[in-house]
C-alpha cells in the first residue's frame, strides 16, 4: 500500500473530525484558512492538471498530497510539505505570504487541519489574478452619504461632493467655471451633436436670469436632435448595421426602423428599464405593439452568416448557430451588465466569477432569438404616437382615481338593501373599451387573438389571453370574481381568471371543467389547494354571462360562488398562497403559463374584479347584483363638477386617440422567434459534445439578485426572454443602473468613471470614483429611470461646468485628469464633425426618420458589392446617423476620423491623430464642396466686405468674434487666396475640431 494512502486511511479512521469538522471549526476554516488557500494557492493547485499534482481545493485531494509527498501531516506543521514551502517563502512563488497568514496556516495544521466548505469555491474571493464573488461591481448599489468637503461653496449638486472630496484629498483644486460661450458650445455638442446658432449664443450670454443655464439644458434636452445625438452612442454598442456582413453582406432594406425607434425612445425619455426590456423581449411583453416589436432589432442588429446558416452540414450549421448565440449573449450581457459572459463559452470564466454552465443558462434565455423580417403596423409618426399614448395613460389614471372616489362615496352612503353595498375591488377590468384596470395599475396586454368586442374580452381557447402588469403589492387573502359567457360547455381546464407566478409554477384560478366536466373549481398548481366542491353542472353560461367568484380566506378556507350564491361546499386547504409584489400577474383566459394545451378558455369575459381580502357571502351577493344598480347609483353619487371633469377626460382621451397618427404596413428587421428547445452545456464549447441540460437563468454572482428564473428547461421563448428582461432590469440588480450611469458619464467627459464601459469585471478598468457610480445609479432609480433627468444632473454639476484650462501643477499630480480637476477638451466624433460642416455651411437637411440616405452604389454578383460615392443633393445632407450603415462599405471621411466598424460593439471609440485626417479635411470632395457652400452662405448673409465675412465665419464656426490679430490675418489670407479656401482653413482648425 502506498504510504500516502495509508496515512490518509489512518486519518479518516482515527480523526473523523478532519472530514466533517465541527461547526465552529468549519466556520473558522471558511473565515480564515479558506481565503488564504483561494487567494494564494488554488490558481496553481486545482483543476484537472494541478502543479506538482497537488490539488488544494478539497480535503481529500489535499490529504492525498502531490508528487512530492504529503502536503499536510495532521497536527505536525514541521512535517508538512505545505507548511515547509510556505514557511520558507517558496510558495507562493512570486509573493510570499504575510506573517499573519503563515501563522493562520500553521495553527490550522497544528489543531487538526479541520475543513469547512468542501470543495473550496475558487470564485469566492477576489485574488490578484481574478475577481470573486466579493468583486466591487457585483455588490449591491450602496447608499453612500455625501462626503464632507471643505470648499462646499463650489458644490452645485451631489456629484460635486464626491468629486471634490477626491480632489481635496489629493490637494488639488477644481478649475474655475467656464464662460457662457464655452458652456453653450459644450452643451450643444454634448446633448445635440451640433453647434449652437450664433443667435442662441448671444441670447444665452445676455440672459440675466439666475436659472438661465438650467433653462438652456432643459431646452436642449427637449430638442429632437437630442435623440439623434444619443442614439448614435447606443447604436455603437448595439453593433447596428444595415447589411448582413460576412462574405455576401446583403443589404437589409428594413433595419432602419430600429434606429428610428431608439431615437424616438430617447426623445420621449422612455424609462431606461422599459427601454431595455423592450429591446430584449418587447415582442413578448407587448405583442400587439409595433414599437415594442421593432425594439427587438437590438438583438439582431449584428452580422448574420447567411451562408453558414444555409449550408448542408448539420455539424457546421450548429457551430454557426453557436457563434450567433455568442454574439447575442455578448451584446446583452455587455450592454446592460458590462459582464463578458461570452468568455465562459468553452470553460469557466478565467477572470470573473461566471461558470460555463451560467453562460449556457443565458444562452438558453436567448435561444429562441432568430434573425428575420416581420410585418407590423407602424405609426407614421412614432414619436408623436408615443407621446399621445403617454398622455392617454395619464388621463386614464386620473379617470380611475375619480371613479374610485365616487365608488367609495357610494359604499359609504349605502343604507340597508336599497342599494347593493358592493365591496371596492383592488383592481377592476370592465372590458368596455380596453384592457385597463379601472381602479388600479394592473393594466392588461393582449396575446394572440385576444380582443375587445361588444363590451367583453373575447378569448378563443387557442393561445389568446390577457396578462396584466406585475402585482404592486403582496397578495395572500383574496377574492377572484368575473362575469363570463362560455363558447362551449364541454371545454375542459381553461381559466376565466388566474393570479399566477411569472414562471407559471404557482397559481390560483377560476377554472372550468378540468377535474369534473361542466363544473367550476378553484384551480391551483398540481391541485395543491383544489378540491371538488359538489357544485351543479353548468347549464346557462353558453346563453348568458354568469357570475363566478372564489374567496380565499386567511385560514385556508376556499369558498366558491355562482351568481352571488354559494356554489357547492366550502373546504379548508393547506392555507392561502402568497403572491409577491413584482413576481406575479393576473391573467384572463389562461390557467397558468406557458399558454397552450387545456389551459386556455374559449368565451367572453364581461368584467372581472380582484380583491385583496376574502369577501363575505353577503358582499359577494351584493357584488353579483350590483352591475345594473351601480350604474344608477354612480350617476346619483357623482357631483356635477366630477361629472363635468369625467366627460372632459373621456372627450380628451377620444380626441388624443383620434390624433394618434395612422399606421402603415411595414416590413421590419427584428427578432423572429422560434421554439428554442432544450439547451445544453457544450463541453469545451463544441456542439458535438453535449453535456447536461440547462434551463434559462441569470448569473449567480450578482449579489442580492435571484438568478433562478423558476423555469423548466422546456420553457417557451416568451417565458425565457420575459424573465431575462425582468431579471436584468430588476432595481436590485447591482450592475444595471451602474452601467448606464457610467455610459452617460463616459460620453459627457470623454472617459467613464470606469474606463471600460462594456467591462466592469477584473479585466476592465477600476473605478476612479466608486461611490459616485453608486450615487448616479441610485439617482437614476429614484428618478424613475429617467435618462434625461440623469443627463440634467450631470451637466448642471460644478464638475461639468469647469473650464478646460490646462494647469501644469494639477497635471503633474493627475496627468489623465481622472480626478476631474478640469473639463477635458474632446474632439468631435466623425459624425458630429460631418454634421457640423453641414451646419455651418447652411446645408444641413434636418429631416428626421425614415430610410437612410445612401453614399454608395451597389451591385450583386453572388455577393453584394459596394462602391463608395460622394453624392450631391439635399437628400444626402441629412445628419450622419441617418446614413445607411454598411458593414463592408465604409465612408472614407468618417472612417479616417475613427468611425467604428458596425460589425462589432464599440462602447468606447478610438481617438487617433493621423496625417490622413489632415489630408481628408484638405482634399476630400465633400469638404471642398461644403467650403464653397460655406463661402456662399457668408456672402449671402453679409455681402462682400471681407472683415464682415471673416467675422461672420468666426461666429458660425466658433461662436465668437475674431480678435484683431486673427481678423487681420484672415483678411490677408482671403485677399491672397479665396473665401472658399479660407472656409476650408476654418474647417481644418483645431478650434473647429475640438470642444472645450
Amino acid at each position: 500500500m502506498p504510504r500516502s494512502f495509508s496515512i490518509l486511511a489512518v486519518i479518516l479512521i482515527c480523526c473523523p473530525k478532519v472530514v466533517c469538522g465541527v461547526d465552529a471549526a468549519a466556520r473558522q476554516f471558511d473565515e480564515t484558512v479558506a481565503p488564504i488557500l483561494i487567494q494564494h494557492c488554488l490558481e496553481c493547485h486545482s483543476g484537472t492538471d494541478p502543479k506538482g499534482q497537488l490539488d488544494l481545493s478539497s480535503l481529500k485531494t489535499t490529504l492525498a498530497g502531490g508528487e512530492s509527498g504529503e502536503a499536510i501531516v495532521v497536527g505536525e506543521p514541521q512535517m508538512s510539505l505545505l507548511w515547509e514551502r510556505v514557511d520558507g517563502d517558496e510558495m507562493p512563488p512570486k509573493k510570499p505570504l504575510a506573517d499573519s497568514d503563515k501563522m493562520i496556516l500553521q495553527r490550522w495544521i497544528q489543531s487538526g487541519a479541520k475543513w469547512g466548505t468542501d470543495p473550496l469555491d475558487s470564485f469566492r474571493f477576489t485574488t490578484n489574478k481574478r475577481a470573486g464573488y466579493d468583486w466591487w461591481a457585483l455588490q449591491p448599489v450602496g447608499d453612500h452619504p455625501l462626503p464632507v468637503v471643505q470648499n462646499d461653496s463650489w458644490v452645485r449638486n451631489g456629484i460635486d461632493h464626491f468629486v471634490l472630496e477626491k480632489l481635496e484629498s489629493s490637494k488639488l483644486n477644481p478649475s474655475s467655471p467656464a464662460d457662457r460661450r464655452t458652456l453653450i458650445r459644450r452643451l450643444s455638442f454634448d446633448l445635440l451633436g451640433l453647434p449652437p446658432t450664433s443667435d442662441a449664443v448671444t441670447a444665452f450670454e445676455n440672459d440675466g436670469r439666475p436659472d438661465a443655464y438650467e433653462r438652456l439644458v432643459d431646452q436642449m434636452l427637449a430638442s429632437p436632435h437630442y435623440g439623434a445625438r444619443w442614439a448614435r452612442h447606443w447604436l455603437d454598442v448595439a453593433r447596428f448595421g444595415e447589411s448582413q456582413g460576412f462574405e455576401r453582406d446583403k443589404i437589409r432594406e428594413n433595419s432602419w426602423p430600429y434606429r428610428d425607434w431608439v431615437i424616438n425612445a430617447l426623445n420621449v425619455d422612455l424609462p431606461y428599464d422599459e427601454f431595455s426590456k423592450r429591446q430584449i423581449a418587447g415582442d413578448v411583453l407587448y405583442p400587439n405593439n409595433s414599437h415594442a416589436i421593432i425594439a427587438t432589432g437590438f438583438l439582431v442588429a449584428g452580422p448574420y452568416d447567411e451562408v453558414g446558416q444555409s449550408q448542408q452540414s448539420a455539424a457546421m450549421k450548429a457551430v454557426v448557430r453557436q457563434d450567433e448565440l455568442e454574439d447575442i449573449v455578448s451584446v446583452v450581457s455587455q450592454t446592460f451588465l458590462s459582464l463578458t459572459v461570452n468568455c465562459a463559452r468553452c470553460h469557466d470564466h478565467k477572470f470573473d466569477p461566471i461558470r460555463q454552465r451560467e453562460y449556457y443558462q443565458m444562452t438558453a434565455s436567448l435561444d429562441g432569438v432568430r434573425h428575420g423580417s416581420r410585418d407590423v403596423q407602424l405609426m407614421l409618426d412614432d414619436g408623436l404616437a408615443e407621446r399621445l399614448e403617454a398622455e392617454i395613460d395619464d388621463l386614464r389614471i386620473e379617470l380611475g382615481e375619480l371613479d374610485k372616489r365616487v365608488r367609495l362615496r357610494i359604499n359609504a352612503a349605502a343604507v340597508g338593501d336599497a342599494l347593493p353595498d358592493a365591496p371596492l375591488p383592488r383592481a377592476s377590468w370592465l372590458f368596455d373599451t380596453g384592457l385597463d384596470d379601472s381602479v388600479g395599475q394592473l393594466h392588461g396586454s393582449g396575446e394572440g387573438n385576444a380582443k375587445i368586442a361588444n363590451g367583453s374580452l373575447v378569448v378563443d381557447g387557442k393561445g389568446s389571453f390577457v396578462a396584466t402588469t406585475l402585482l404592486v403589492d403582496d397578495l395572500r387573502e383574496k377574492t377572484l370574481e368575473a362575469w363570463v359567457k362560455l363558447d362551449d360547455l364541454d371545454q375542459r381546464g381553461g381559466a376565466v381568471m388566474s393570479v399566477v407566478s411569472l414562471d407559471g409554477g404557482l397559481f390560483d384560478a377560476i377554472v372550468f371543467g378540468e377535474r369534473e366536466p361542466g363544473r367550476w373549481m378553484a384551480g391551483s398548481d398540481t391541485f395543491q389547494r383544489t378540491q371538488d366542491v359538489g357544485g351543479a353542472v353548468e347549464a346557462d353560461a353558453k346563453d348568458r354571462a354568469v357570475h363566478v367568484a372564489i374567496a380565499y380566506h386567511s385560514d385556508g378556507t376556499i369558498a366558491l360562488y355562482r351568481d352571488g350564491k354559494p356554489y357547492g361546499t366550502p373546504y379548508k386547504s393547506s392555507g392561502p398562497l402568497t403572491f409577491s409584489a413584482g413576481k406575479a400577474k393576473v391573467v384572463f383566459g389562461l390557467r397558468h403559463f406557458p399558454p397552450g394545451g387545456n389551459r386556455m378558455l374559449s368565451g367572453a369575459i364581461e368584467a372581472a374584479h380582484l380583491y385583496d381580502r376574502a369577501l363575505t357571502p353577503i358582499e359577494i351577493a351584493r357584488s353579483a347584483a350590483v352591475k345594473e344598480a351601480f350604474i344608477e347609483a354612480f350617476n346619483e353619487a357623482i357631483t356635477p363638477a366630477e361629472q363635468k371633469r369625467r366627460v372632459a377626460i373621456q372627450a380628451e382621451i377620444s380626441k388624443l386617440a383620434t390624433a394618434i397618427p395612422r399606421s402603415k404596413n411595414l416590413s421590419i428587421y427584428a427578432v423572429k422567434p422560434r421554439n428554442p428547445g432544450v439547451a445544453h452545456v457544450l463541453l469545451r464549447g463544441n456542439p458535438a459534445t453535449v453535456g447536461e441540460p440547462v434551463a434559462a437563468n441569470g448569473i449567480e454572482s450578482l449579489v442580492g439578485l435571484e438568478a433562478d428564473f423558476g423555469l423548466l428547461a422546456e420553457a417557451s421563448d416568451a417565458d425565457r426572454r420575459r424573465r431575462l428582461a425582468e431579471w436584468i432590469t430588476e432595481p436590485t440588480n447591482p450592475l444595471f443602473a451602474r452601467v448606464i450611469g457610467n455610459r452617460l458619464w463616459h460620453h459627457h467627459f470623454g472617459v467613464g468613471l470606469v474606463e471600460t464601459p462594456n467591462d466592469f469585471g477584473f479585466n476592465g478598468g477600476r473605478p476612479s470614483h466608486r461611490e459616485l457610480i453608486d450615487f448616479l445609479a441610485r439617482e437614476l432609480i429614484h428618478r424613475n429611470w429617467s435618462v434625461k433627468s440623469l443627463h440634467r444632473l450631470i451637466v448642471t454639476s460644478a464638475t461639468y461646468r469647469q473650464s478646460s484650462r490646462y494647469v501644469p501643477a494639477s497635471a503633474a499630480v493627475d496627468a489623465d485628469n481622472r480626478l476631474l480637476w478640469r473639463k477635458s477638451p474632446q474632439r468631435l466624433e466623425a459624425e458630429s464633425l460631418r454634421d457640423t460642416v453641414l451646419s455651418v455651411s447652411g446645408e444641413l437637411n434636418q429631416q428626421m426618420g425614415g430610410p437612410g440616405y445612401r453614399d454608395f452604389e451597389t451591385f450583386t454578383k453572388n455577393t453584394q458589392f459596394y462602391t463608395m460615392t460622394d453624392p450631391v443633393g439635399p437628400e444626402f445632407n441629412r445628419r450622419s446617423v441617418y446614413r445607411t450603415w454598411l458593414r463592408s462599405g465604409r465612408n472614407r471621411m468618417l472612417d479616417v476620423f475613427d468611425c467604428p466598424d458596425p460589425s462589432t460593439k464599440t462602447p468606447k471609440r478610438a481617438v487617433t491623430v493621423t496625417p490622413l485626417q489632415a489630408l481628408t479635411l484638405m482634399n476630400n470632395s465633400f469638404v471642398l464642396r461644403m467650403s464653397d457652400r460655406f463661402a456662399d452662405r457668408l456672402q449671402s448673409e453679409v455681402g462682400d466686405d471681407v472683415q464682415d465675412l471673416v467675422r461672420r465665419a468666426y461666429q458660425l464656426a466658433y461662436n465668437r468674434n475674431p480678435d484683431e490679430e486673427e481678423s487681420n490675418d484672415a483678411v490677408s489670407f482671403v485677399a491672397a487666396h479665396t473665401l472658399s479656401d479660407f472656409c476650408r482653413v476654418i474647417i481644418n482648425s483645431n478650434e473647429f475640431l475640438h470642444v472645450d
